[in-house]
């Protein structure tokens, strides 16, 4: 890169609370053809920073109200690419380490020489000229990789994203199957925006976080004085969702009793609200999602076949984490400039690290991946390390639910057998946490409503928190 290219339209930032300061680096500058701002203070410069960007920040330290350190913070956190150097009179190592941590590109010592800070301006430039074109490069590559948000360069995933171009534009059921943490939120939300309904409403609800009391309620609404607390008219998901989609997630574990009247509105492309006469219609595509083995419930009996061949029209299989580990690094750079407060200087991930994450299994599959490189980042903002890691993916192994899977001679009951294990996992995250129960739906890994759900399931729920 030529200095003529540099300084082509090349916007610096000078902040300094003496005015002296300030005018010699925006003369200097603008005499090698800069376009020079100033500011007294880090509260303009901040000012200045939210109206345009700039390319380079040259900040003094000391300043009175924030300094240049909490400037930089803040100007990394508005425009990543963007070069700081620092200059203070009071030369300290621990002040240049912090500066350099926070993504400074140098910091430099009053009194300096004339050409000494020209070059600095040159090669902080360029760097971050580099940074920027690196930045688009990256953008484009995950652009290349993803589809409405959901990130995949696997065979697995680019199957997935042609199937779904295909069913977007009708109006078809889709049944949407994969492991908890697979991302089936994320395609079901895909769909609809690829889809002819995309202006319209995406309406999600987990069919297993509602109380079957109130299961009918929430999807068809209700008139006021229906019953007990039915103080108004309410509007249910249906008309919530009308001319657009609604994704039921988890709807193996819809009662039956449910699946019956959900059929109906199905069939009928109708419904009424509870203690309501009115019929009103329903214009709205149903995508539904589970983590069951839904033909299985169909066999025993668990899930009504009618209802599961209508929903099942079109099937989108969603394969765990374990099966697609190319996609690995991917989605941890993703979730690092998701959690990183720093931009980048390199790196996001060491080879140690992400050899590790390559061998784990992943039983939390996507979710559980995004769960560990937020920790990863707190413990290091900068990069993710094998050292900030946990120990069952430093060793490659996954938490296990029971020694040995034995089945006996004369058979076993597998729902009460599961049924029994799920009770104790609820148990022993009450006690872990001292019966907190939002922090225990966090240890599972399960939002509040869906641990009350379960709990009221098997009569554990007392009401409280």
């Amino acid at each position: 890169m030529t200095r003529n290219e540099v300084t082509m339209k090349t916007r610096i930032l000078i902040v300094d609370d003496e005015l002296s300061m300030r005018e010699f680096l925006s003369i200097l500058l603008e005499r090698e053809g800069y376009e020079v701002a100033t500011a007294a203070g880090a509260e303009e410069a901040l000012a200045q920073l939210e109206s345009g960007l700039f390319d380079l920040v040259i900040s003094d330290v000391q300043m009175p109200g924030l300094n240049g350190i909490e400037l930089l913070g803040r100007v990394k956190a508005i425009s990543p690419d963007t070069a700081v150097l620092m200059i203070t009179a009071f030369s300290a190592a621990e002040q240049a380490v912090e500066a350099m941590k926070l993504g400074a590109y140098d910091y430099i010592a009053k009194p300096f020489k004339i050409e000494e800070i020209k070059q600095l301006v040159i090669n902080a430039l360029e760097k971050s000229e580099l940074k920027r074109e690196n930045s688009a490069l990256k953008q484009h590559a995950l652009e290349r990789d993803s589809f409405c948000g959901i990130i995949g360069a696997s065979p697995r995933m680019k199957e997935i994203f042609a199937l779904i171009r295909k069913v977007a534009p009708s109006s078809s059921s889709v049944m949407i199957l994969g492991e908890s943490g697979t991302g089936k939120e994320l395609v079901a939300r895909a769909i609809h925006a690829s889809s002819p309904r995309s202006a319209k409403p995406f309406v999600a609800v987990n069919c297993g976080a509602i109380p079957e009391a109130l299961i009918e309620s929430e999807l068809f609404g209700h008139k006021k004085g229906a019953f007990t607390g039915a103080v108004s008219d309410r509007p249910g998901l249906f008309e919530q969702a009308e001319r657009g989609t609604l994704f039921l997630d988890e709807i193996g574990e819809l009662p039956l009793s449910m699946q019956t009247k959900l059929l109906r509105v199905i069939q009928e492309r109708e419904f009424r609200r509870i203690g309501d006469s009115v019929v009103r219609k329903a214009d709205v595509r149903i995508l539904s999602a589970s983590n069951r083995d839904l033909d299985g419930q169909v066999k025993a009996g668990g899930f009504r076949e009618d209802i599961f061949y209508r929903l099942n029209v079109v099937q989108i299989t969603l394969p765990p984490l374990r099966e697609r580990i190319e996609d690995i690094p991917l989605l941890a750079e993703n979730f690092h400039r998701k959690y990183s407060h720093s931009a980048p200087q390199g790196e996001v991930i060491t080879p140690r690290a992400l050899k590790a994450l390559m061998n784990y299994p992943f039983p939390g599959n996507i979710r559980e991946l995004e769960n560990i490189v937020e920790r990863s980042l707190i413990l290091d903002p900068t990069i993710i390390s094998e050292a900030n890691l946990p120990k069952q993916v430093v060793s490659g192994s996954a938490p296990c639910l029971c020694a040995e899977v034995a089945i006996p001679e004369e058979g076993l009951l597998l729902e009460p057998l599961l049924e029994n294990l799920e009770k104790q996992y609820l148990l022993k995250a009450l006690e872990r946490t001292n019966g907190a129960k939002k922090k225990a739906a966090e240890l599972l890994g399960m939002t509040f409503r869906s641990f009350r759900y379960r709990l009221a399931k098997f009569g554990l729920d007392s009401g409280e928190e």
